[in-house]
């Protein structure tokens, strides 16, 4: 019965990263910590991979669809990458089932959280409304960041806080987009986010095992929901009101990350 539970909850996951970008590591890892009893570093190491693999999914949909801008998604993990291997270092020296380097995920991953939170809510209630595509001869104006160095610096935060909670790619790397590429639309933001994701959680994660923080049964069983969910949610990309989703996932992502905090 809780092979199921796993399963429905990789689906449930999936959905929400298709539609939004949002969930991987901010529903996941709470979801095992609290309602699966999963200790936080297998829960942040697993989602890691969990991720990883689900927004690939996701990106191969999106690339199909011509979504995907390659040029941002180097960008970001020239910034990302470089700094998950620093912060995978430094957990190799420490050790990550250390009680000191939990009660750091833990309360690391509960601020995330609130961060998320706080960024989606903003995104559903201030946001802009972008178009949905650009005017001909708008796609490279649209792809160039307000200064060469953004993607760069802010990539590396990103990839440091995906690395040490596995949070961040998702609401965080969307605002980051944001911030970055004002005038991309919101789809190709997504897009980018979802796919710049990939190599930054699979290295994290490919980290993370080394230091035997998977659990890769239940990495399979999320698996098995996750993919398929994805697939669903980038189908309804369009279709679904944006501002509603996001500003019932806030809400769950501050009820997390307050929990987190309080452990």
């Amino acid at each position: 019965m809780q092979d199921v539970a796993f399963i429905l909850a990789g689906f449930l996951v999936g959905g929400v990263v298709g539609l939004t970008g949002v969930g991987g590591g901010s529903l996941m890892t709470p979801i095992l910590i609290f309602f699966f009893g999963v200790k936080p570093h297998l829960a942040v190491g697993t989602d890691l991979l969990f991720a990883a693999f689900t927004k690939l999914g996701g990106t191969v949909r999106l690339a199909r669809a011509r979504l995907v801008d390659w040029r941002i998604v180097l960008s970001l993990s020239a910034g990302s990458i470089p700094a998950a291997l620093i912060t995978l270092y430094v957990l190799h020296r420490v050790g990550p089932a250390n009680p000191a380097v939990q009660s750091l995920m833990t309360g690391t991953l509960g601020v995330a959280l609130l961060l998320t939170a706080a960024a989606t809510l903003y995104k559903a209630v201030r946001g802009k409304t972008l178009p949905a595509t650009l005017a001909p001869g708008q796609e490279d104006r649209a792809a160039r960041p307000r200064h060469w160095s953004l993607p760069l610096l802010l990539g590396a935060l990103v990839g440091t806080l995906v690395t040490l909670t596995s949070v961040g790619a998702g609401a965080i790397g969307v605002s980051v987009l944001l911030i970055i590429y004002p005038l991309l639309p919101l789809p190709r933001i997504v897009a980018a986010d979802i796919a710049y994701a990939v190599p930054l959680t699979l290295v994290a994660g490919l980290g993370h095992a080394s230091l035997g923080s998977v659990d890769w049964r239940l990495l399979a069983l999320l698996l098995a929901g996750s993919l398929p969910g994805i697939w669903v949610g980038t189908h309804l990309i369009h279709r679904i009101n944006e501002r509603v989703v996001r500003s019932i996932l806030s809400v769950l992502l501050a009820w997390a990350g307050l929990k987190l905090i309080a452990i």
